[in-house]
């Protein structure tokens, strides 16, 4: 008796079923809706923000943006990824794997055209929505290495910045316009806070490094370790000659860095806040927005960010602007055509 009663509840349950199904009022359709459910978020916008290793200044200052982004631009949750710099950012943009990149003007300008350390990947779709700041090419040696020039690097343990950053790029341009190669020196493709350590370590005697003033980790190394830095003045015009005016003339300042007590004549790089060039216009101009009515806490996340401004932000990029961005900065009345 007892199976029999079931066997007739399993028959009714699955009437009562099916009748629900044609009806739509007992039950869900087994189909997908014509419409993408809201993620459970709420539907928040997600940014991505490719930035660089601990010790530079990509990282702080992209870690600074996302927070001012979370926390002003509306329904917009913003979370910086630690990465090996421009180029890393530059191919996660390309990948739609980030949102929102930093970069040096000259990794920009090359990943736009498909060249250097993107002509295996092919060209990047990729727009300038902000000139961030001017970065410094340290090129640091040991005091008791003997080197005072780049060519002095000839036969040395040298780190040239981890792979896929805009540091190896430029370090690889500045041995070519000294007469060298990679295989003239014995690389390490090491980050800043990594070249730190091994310089401390006595394992290289100078390395590259493309940052703000002042970088953290050089800030350290000096603390404890004597170090000079190359004037790279003189291989400025070899450079320009043959990349373009992607590289400027710049000093590091007397006192920015222990043990500096003159101005050291190098090069300098622009460096650029970038995304997809699909990116919506609303989205850029709702980051770009949250940026710039925000700008006395963004001047607070580095020294670096102090120098930004809507009048800076449209000067030294080398690649196009976003449409919105152009269309942004001409509301603000700074965008000069």
């Amino acid at each position: 008796m007892v199976k029999r009663m079931v066997l007739l509840w399993l028959a009714l349950a699955l009437a009562l079923t099916a009748c629900g199904q044609n009806t739509g009022t007992t039950s869900q359709p087994t189909a997908a809706p014509a419409q993408p459910t809201p993620a459970p978020s709420g539907g928040k916008l997600r940014l991505i923000i490719g930035t660089g290793g601990t010790g530079g200044v990509f990282f702080p200052y992209g870690g600074g943006l996302a927070r001012i982004l979370t926390e002003k631009m509306p329904n917009t949750e913003a979370t910086a990824q630690e990465t090996g710099g421009s180029v890393d950012n530059l191919k996660l943009l390309q990948n739609d794997e980030a949102q929102i990149g930093f970069t040096t003007a000259d990794s920009a300008y090359d990943a736009i055209n498909g060249v250097a350390a993107y002509k295996d990947t092919g060209k990047v779709p990729a727009a300038a929505i902000a000139v961030l700041y001017q970065s410094f090419i340290h090129v640091v040696a040991r005091a008791d290495s003997g080197i005072t020039s780049v060519a002095d690097m000839k036969g040395r343990p040298v780190s040239i910045g981890s792979a896929g950053s805009s540091t190896e790029t430029a370090a690889i341009r500045l041995l070519e316009a000294a007469g060298l190669t990679v295989a003239d020196i014995t690389p390490e493709n090491l980050g800043v806070a990594d070249s730190v350590a091994a310089m401390k370590d006595q394992k290289i005697d100078a390395f590259f490094w493309i940052g703000g003033l002042p970088t953290a980790a050089v800030t350290d190394l000096v603390t404890t370790e004597k170090v000079v830095f190359i004037d790279t003045s003189a291989l400025l015009k070899p450079m320009v000659d043959k990349y373009g005016p992607i590289y400027a003339a710049t000093v590091l300042p007397a006192g920015t860095y222990k043990g500096t007590d003159q101005d050291v004549p190098g090069i300098g790089v622009a460096n650029l806040l970038v995304v997809r060039e699909d990116m919506p216009a609303d989205q850029v101009k709702g980051i770009l927005t949250t940026i710039f009515d925000n700008l006395a806490e963004v001047h607070q996340i580095h020294p670096a960010a102090r120098t930004l401004s809507l009048e800076s932000a449209v000067t030294g990029s080398s690649i196009p602007f976003h449409p919105a961005a152009i269309e942004f900065y001409k509301e603000r009345g700074v965008w000069k055509e």
